[in-house]
């Protein structure tokens, strides 16, 4: 089982950033530091490309992850641009977490409706798989119209940088297995009902889930940062990972023994402090 670490977005002070991601590279149980895509909500998160390439830039070990980018909202080329560069700049670290998202209400802002959305997200996809690892790409979508369309340079992965999915329907899980690499399940979706999910999964396909956590019986703290971030204090209640080491520890080895192999670690408030207790305290009670 490998772990990663979610990146403290909300800081707004770069140092803090840098001194977290050099820290996080010194645990070697971390494997990885991963960002969330929020480009339009109340919460202070920074943008999740820009992030990364500034993790890329003080960090050397990491691999570097984003869960999930909205691509029906993105224009692909540009996107398939930034990932490619950004893959090139960490030498080749990257993973790329895709998905559909669950509310529908941003598109408008965009110049966009949430019509067809799988279609433009399906056609979306393949135009960046394609402008990875074509020279030159013809495509006559429904949205895009591609004729002989070269982008360089490629990233440093081959074919391309690994996808991961993301999202709970069951379309979701299908389109995972079809088209991606590997599953990711967000941080808001409970145990219980992620575990019921993956069982739609074939038993070697990678499998990820993103944990809220803090470790103490600090319920307060975590109702506080829930309401803050998704407006529903309650949330911490059912979707958080909290208490002492050993019951932390008891969760995750519920997930490894449920066929899980990837753990995003997330907690919600002293991110370094809880990042170093859980290497210490959890992660070695997990064998």
């Amino acid at each position: 089982m490998e772990f990663a670490i979610a990146i403290p977005q909300t800081y707004s002070d770069p140092a803090r950033i840098q001194r977290f991601l050099r820290r996080a590279e010194e645990l070697p149980l971390i494997a990885a530091a991963w960002c969330i895509e929020q480009v339009i909500g109340t919460a202070p998160v920074l943008e999740s490309v820009t992030t990364l390439t500034y993790a890329a830039a003080v960090t050397k070990r990491l691999h570097l992850g984003i869960a999930v980018l909205l691509i029906a909202q993105r224009n692909p080329i540009d996107l398939a641009k930034a990932l490619s560069s950004l893959d090139i700049l960490s030498n080749g670290r990257l993973i790329v977490g895709v998905g559909l998202g669950a509310s529908t209400q941003h598109y408008p802002a965009y110049g966009l409706t949430p019509e067809s959305r799988v279609t433009r997200f399906r056609e979306n996809l393949e135009i960046m798989k394609r402008l990875w690892t074509e020279d030159k790409v013809t495509l006559n979508g429904r949205f895009s119209h591609l004729e002989n369309i070269s982008m360089q340079p490629k990233p440093v992965q081959r074919p391309h940088p690994p996808i991961w999915f993301g999202g709970h329907a069951e379309a979701a899980l299908r389109r995972a297995v079809e088209l991606g690499d590997g599953y990711i399940g967000a941080g808001s979706i409970p145990i219980g009902t992620f575990l019921e999910d993956i069982k739609q999964l074939p038993a070697d396909f990678p499998k990820a889930k993103r944990l809220y956590l803090a470790l103490g019986d600090n319920l307060s703290r975590l109702r506080e940062w829930f309401g803050a971030f998704y407006h529903k204090p309650e949330m911490a209640d059912q979707v958080a990972v909290w208490g002492s080491p050993q019951q932390i520890a008891d969760q995750i080895v519920r997930l490894r023994d449920a066929g899980v192999n990837y753990i995003l670690l997330n907690p919600v408030f002293d991110e370094e402090t809880q990042m170093e207790r859980l290497c210490e305290q959890v992660l070695s009670r997990v064998e």
